[in-house]
């Protein structure tokens, strides 16, 4: 799915900068080239960090009780 139109920026593009190392919305952006231009997508940027942080935080609770 393009999440930015302006720059041709899809969510594969999102969810890469995120797993490069990526963690905020403005990180994001500025790897991607995200919200550059009109900035109508960063709302959408900023939902897919979010799920992330929200995956990535249920990962380490489950890892962190098989302890």
């Amino acid at each position: 799915m393009i999440v930015c139109h302006c720059r041709v920026v899809s969510d594969r593009d999102v969810t890469e900068a995120i797993s490069d190392g990526a963690r905020t919305t403005a990180a994001v952006c500025r790897r991607t080239g995200a919200a550059q231009d009109c900035g109508t997508c960063i709302f959408t940027v900023k939902a897919l960090v979010c799920e992330h942080q929200e995956v990535e935080q249920t990962i380490l609770e489950v890892e962190g009780a098989a302890s």
